[in-house]
Parts: C-alpha cells; structure tokens; sequence
C-alpha cells in the first residue's frame, strides 16, 4: 500500500490552521499511547508486540478490567441499568440499509437537551457504550456540549441512562443512523461543531458490505461543511485498510480541511501515535491489550 505520511503533508499555500490547541484545547489534549514499530498481519488487523498488553498480560488483567480501570472515575452504577433498559447484546455488525435504520432521528429541541445549547458541540459518531464521551462531558461540564450517535438503540439508551444518572447536563445519547440524521441534527444545533470522532467504526470486511461503512463521501461532506473554521476531526481505525479509507476521503476536501501538523508526533508510516483525547476508547483498549496497532489522524478546518 505504500508509506503513508500523513502528518508531515505540506499545507496548502493559502491555508490557514488554528495553531495547534487554541481550536479546541479543552478537549483535545496528548495523552501517550505506547507504540512498536514491529507489525504483522492477521485477519485485516496489524498486530504488534504492544508494550501496554505485556504489562497488562504480566498483572493478569483481563481487557475488560482495562476498561473498567481506566473508567473507573465514572462511577457508574451498572446494577440498576438493566432494569432500566434491559439486557443490552451488542450486535457488532450492523446493516444501516435495513429498514428499521432508515427513518430519520427526529432533531431535539436542544435547549431541553442540554443545560447551554450554544456551547460548542463535539458529535461522536458511533458512540458505542458511551464511556468515552461521558468521560469527556464530566471533564468540561460548562464548556463543551456532547452528541453521541448510536445505531444501536439499547446502547444509546444505556448510555443517556448513564447520563442522567451522572446528572451531566452538557451530553445527550441518540439512536441514529449517523449517514441519514447527522446533516439535520448538527445544521439545527444554535452553536457551533467544534469536533466531530469517528473511532473505530464497523469495519463491514466483506467487499461488497464496504457501501454499509459509516464513512461515505456524502457524511464527510456534511462534517466538513458544517464544521466550524477551526474545528477538528479525530478518526481511528485498529483496521488498516478502514483507516486509509476514511483518510483518503477527508483528503479530497483539502480545500477546506488539513491535517494537523508540527505539533503531532506521528510514526514511520505517518499515523498519530498518541491519542489525543485524553483516554482510550473501549475498542482502543481491547485492541491495544491484543497487540493491535491504532492507526489515527487529526484533520482542522481552514480559516477561510
């Protein structure tokens, strides 16, 4: 496939990037992400000999007490969840061209959704359990706003359980399908979107299901037109091939979005080493503690 140099891409002539945080430095911080050089293939995933997995492998943690550990500062109470929402099976591969998956998410009235409804708003896509986001949301209570699109149902509705139980008033969980409802539900929200993550979405492996990837030029449209100038996307992928995909098609739009360079330290093939979020997503940890490599990039909006 070739060496991939994404961070040390040349800026347009006529671009202009924020400098590096002053974008969104409240969310977007480095936290190290340990990384090795030394890669194979197996079943569409490249493996490494992740320092991170040894030491946990050596400490006999499971990847689930991972997660749980570095969550551990949600307090969340998983007793009475099922009660509320019921058993909660994740289906790893959804179908979006399914009919139940088709309707539109009915756009909130955001002011009854969030405590400040013009803060500005970071969108995730495929937000999955909600960890991730609610880590985020406690963290910046009154600076940011938080969206989390699910198309798995009893997942965002766990997750907006979890929301309400944490009384966070700056986050809201949704069932969506994020290819059918982001354009509606971002152009509606009266602030700006400050961010949108995309991080580690179904693979789909199979040829003819890659139409079924969340990633399509017509969404990558909608993000970049939408974002505000300055704004940022944050994708991830522990499937190579998933990675280029989503990076070769934020690059057509170079016009108006650029990866961010100079401040990011990026490996050999040119992918982020460190996350920048500040904590590793569920899938993140999993694939980490199996040895995979996380493959990252980190794109801003011209200042047109």
């Amino acid at each position: 496939m070739g060496s991939l140099n994404l961070c040390c891409h040349k800026a347009l002539p006529n671009a202009r990037l924020l400098p590096y945080f002053s974008a969104v430095q409240t969310i977007i911080t480095i936290k190290p992400c340990i990384s090795s050089s030394s890669s194979t293939i197996n079943h569409h995933r490249h493996y490494r000999n992740s320092p991170t997995a040894v030491a946990s492998t050596a400490k006999q943690l499971t990847s689930p007490e991972l997660v749980a550990l570095e969550y551990a500062d949600l307090n969340i109470n998983y007793d009475n969840v099922s009660q509320e929402v019921g058993h909660v099976r994740i289906r790893q591969h959804v179908n979006p061209f399914a009919p139940s998956f088709s309707i539109p998410a009915p756009v909130p009235n955001w002011s009854q959704v969030f405590k400040d409804s013009t803060l500005p708003l970071m969108v995730d896509i495929g937000s999955g359990s909600g960890r991730f986001l609610l880590w985020l949301a406690k963290r910046n209570p009154d600076s940011q706003n938080y969206l989390g699109l699910e198309i798995r149902q009893k997942l965002a509705n766990r997750a907006e359980f979890w929301a309400r139980e944490l009384s966070l008033h700056n986050i809201h969980f949704m069932f969506a399908n994020a290819t059918i409802s982001f354009e509606e539900l971002v152009s509606a929200y009266p602030g700006p979107l400050m961010l949108v993550s995309i991080l580690c979405p179904d693979p789909h492996f199979k040829k003819r299901h890659h139409k079924r990837r969340v990633v399509q030029k017509p969404l990558v449209d909608s993000i970049v037109n939408n974002l505000m100038p300055g704004g940022q996307v944050f994708t991830e992928s522990d499937v190579l091939e998933v990675a280029v995909n989503m990076r070769d098609l934020f690059d057509e739009e170079s016009d108006l979005i650029q990866h961010i360079n100079g401040s990011m330290e990026c490996d050999e093939e040119g992918w982020l080493i460190n996350n920048p979020m500040g904590i590793r997503t569920e899938r993140e940890i999993h694939a980490e503690f199996e040895g995979a490599k996380i493959y990252r990039s980190l794109y801003q909006k011209l200042l047109l």
